[in-house]
C-alpha cells in the first residue's frame, strides 16, 4: 500500500597519487537507513475493509571503495572503480497490524529481522582534453542487482496465519552507459553536464511495486570550485526518469502499469594536501 525509505551513506576516502601518470585511492563506507512498509492484510473486518500491517525498522552496514587512476599523456585520462556491495541489517524491526478483533491472536505485534544486500558497482571511465578549457568522457558500470534475490522477514512470533516472509526479486547483474563533459571557465570555475542510460535489473515475473525498476534515461549537470589552498566544492543535480512499464508478478498476481522520476542532489568536498 505504500512503502516509505531514507538512506544516508558517508564515504572517507584517501588518494594517493604515486607520480604524474599514476595514483589509486581506497576508502570506507558506511550506510544507515529507515525503511517503513504498509501492506494489506487480506481479511475483511465487520465494515468489510481490509486489515494492515506495518512494519518499521532502522538498519545499517559497511563497505569499502578502491579505484586507479593512469593518465599516460595530457589529452587521454583512463580510471577504474569497484564500489563493493553493503549488507544492511535489522536486528529488532517492529511490526504492527490492524485487523478484525476476531484476527488479533493471529496477528500479534511482534519484532523481525531482516537484511538486504545492496549492489555492488565495477566501473572504468576515458576522458580526454579537447583543448585547455574543454574535457569529454565516457563511462560504463556493472552493478551486481544479483545479490538482491529474496526479500525476508523473519517474525520472532509466528501463527498460523503470520508467516515469515520470503519474497523473491531475482534481480539481475545491470549496465549503466554514460557521457558528460566539464567546461573550465576560468582557474577556479568548471562547469559539467551529462546523459546515462541505466538498465533495469529486474523481469516482468518480479516487478513489484515498492521498487517497480524500469529502463531509466537521466540529465546531469553541477559546477566546481578549486581554491589556491587546496579546497575543492562540488555541486550536482540528477533528473531521472523511468520508462513507463507494464507487468505482473507471478508470486502475487499483482499488475498494473510503472511510471518513476527522480532527483538526486549533491555535494562533495575534496582537500589536497
Amino acid at each position: 500500500q505504500s512503502m516509505s525509505l531514507a538512506t544516508i551513506f558517508t564515504q572517507a576516502t584517501v588518494g594517493y597519487q604515486v607520480n604524474e601518470k599514476f595514483g589509486f585511492g581506497v576508502g570506507l563506507i558506511y550506510g544507515i537507513g529507515s525503511f517503513e512498509l504498509k501492506k494489506a492484510v487480506p481479511a475483511l473486518d465487520g465494515s468489510g475493509e481490509y486489515g494492515q500491517g506495518t512494519l518499521s525498522g532502522k538498519a545499517n552496514g559497511i563497505s569499502f571503495n578502491a579505484g586507479v587512476f593512469f593518465k599516460p599523456n595530457d589529452k587521454l585520462s583512463i580510471g577504474a572503480t569497484y564500489r563493493h556491495g553493503i549488507t544492511v541489517t535489522e536486528e529488532d524491526g517492529t511490526a504492527t497490524f490492524e485487523v478484525a478483533s476476531f484476527l488479533e491472536e493471529h496477528f500479534p505485534t511482534t519484532t523481525f529481522k531482516a537484511s538486504l544486500n545492496m549492489p555492488g558497482t565495477a566501473s572504468v571511465g576515458i576522458s580526454y582534453n579537447v583543448n585547455d578549457k574543454l574535457t569529454l568522457a565516457l563511462d560504463y558500470s556493472l552493478v551486481t542487482w544479483s545479490v538482491y534475490d529474496t526479500l525476508g522477514f523473519d517474525f520472532a512470533d509466528n501463527t498460523e496465519k503470520l508467516e515469515d516472509i520470503a519474497s523473491p526479486r531475482m534481480y539481475s547483474n545491470t549496465n549503466i552507459f554514460r557521457i558528460g563533459a566539464e567546461y573550465r571557465l576560468n582557474d577556479i570555475f568548471s562547469f559539467r553536464g551529462g546523459v546515462y542510460y541505466d538498465m533495469t535489473p529486474v523481469g516482468d515475473d518480479y516487478i513489484t511495486p515498492e521498487t517497480p525498476g524500469s529502463n531509466k534515461l537521466g540529465l546531469t549537470c553541477g559546477v566546481g570550485a578549486n581554491f589556491k589552498n587546496g579546497l575543492s566544492i562540488d555541486a550536482s543535480f540528477l533528473y531521472a526518469e523511468g520508462a513507463e512499464r507494464t507487468a505482473t508478478n507471478l508470486e502475487t498476481n499483482f499488475g498494473g502499469t510503472w511510471k518513476s522520476v527522480g532527483v538526486v542532489p549533491g555535494l562533495g568536498l575534496t582537500y589536497a594536501f
